[in-house]
């Protein structure tokens, strides 16, 4: 019998039913298959969904497809009774981003993007067919806007403006205009933002001139550094240097780098 082929993958369906989580892939073309095919069907998705319960994670990297079954997914996923959260490692583009509003929390890896624009069909026919076709793509995305609505709080004007304009959006666009709702960390690596991205440049040049000075311990002024070591005028020879470099010439130095 032939594979049943679908654009869908559900892991860990094996395990037990209180499974704390169960992970959904929608990677590659939505809609690979046609949703009018005998085999693959709305229904086999939902009766997939339903067939557990509890938090499910829905990883997605997707350039995108069929706006009906993106709808599709977006509703069952939206009815569904357990927190989803949706995880974007490489594109959520067209379609694909209507189905990640769905999640209860939008997480993107930092090197992942969001695209979305303007649904697209083929036409034929005379003037009147075509007036057909715009009004439908109009209310095509007027439907989409619903979803990127609910999702962002952005006006539709807004959003209607970043779909005519195709726009992508890096991890740190789409949070900010609330398509996203943070952006996915390595918790192993214990990172705090406050500490790791913290740089104070009067505070380290602070302490290098007190390693420095504290190395060198210069004397009073108008005093070379063989009479402020106590040593006698005949012995004095030449102003000792450091790594061929004067003590007054390293100060002057340094003054350079002062802000």
């Amino acid at each position: 019998m032939k594979k049943q082929k679908k654009f869908w993958n559900w892991k860990n369906q094996a395990e037990p039913e209180d499974s704390k989580e169960r992970v959904l892939e929608l990677y590659g073309t939505i809609a690979e298959v046609s949703w009018f095919d005998d085999d693959v069907t709305p229904q086999m998705f939902r009766d997939e969904l339903l067939a557990g319960n509890g938090p499910v994670t829905v990883w997605i990297n997707s350039p995108g497809g069929d706006c009906i079954a993106a709808s599709q997914i977006y509703s069952m996923l939206m009815d569904y009774e357990g927190e989803v959260t949706v995880k974007i490692d490489g594109i959520a583009a067209s379609a694909a981003s209507v189905i990640a509003m769905a999640g209860t929390k939008v997480l993107m890896a930092p090197t992942a993007l969001i695209m979305i624009h303007n649904p697209m069909t083929g036409a034929f026919g005379n003037h009147a067919d075509m007036e057909k076709a715009i009004e439908m793509l109009d209310e095509v995305k007027e439907s989409i806007i619903n979803a990127y609505e609910i999702k962002t709080g952005l006006s539709r004007s807004k959003l209607s403006h970043l779909m005519d304009a195709e726009t992508w959006m890096n991890a740190n666009k789409a949070v900010e205009l609330g398509f996203a709702d943070d952006i996915l960390v390595d918790e192993r690596r214990n990172m705090d933002s406050n500490e790791a991205y913290l740089f104070s440049g009067k505070e380290t040049e602070t302490r290098l001139m007190n390693r420095l000075m504290t190395y060198f311990k210069p004397g009073p002024k108008n005093m070379t550094p063989a009479k402020a070591a106590g040593i006698p005028a005949k012995q004095e020879e030449k102003e000792p240097e450091t790594n061929g470099t004067k003590i007054d010439e390293l100060e002057k130095r340094l003054d350079l780098i002062k802000p």
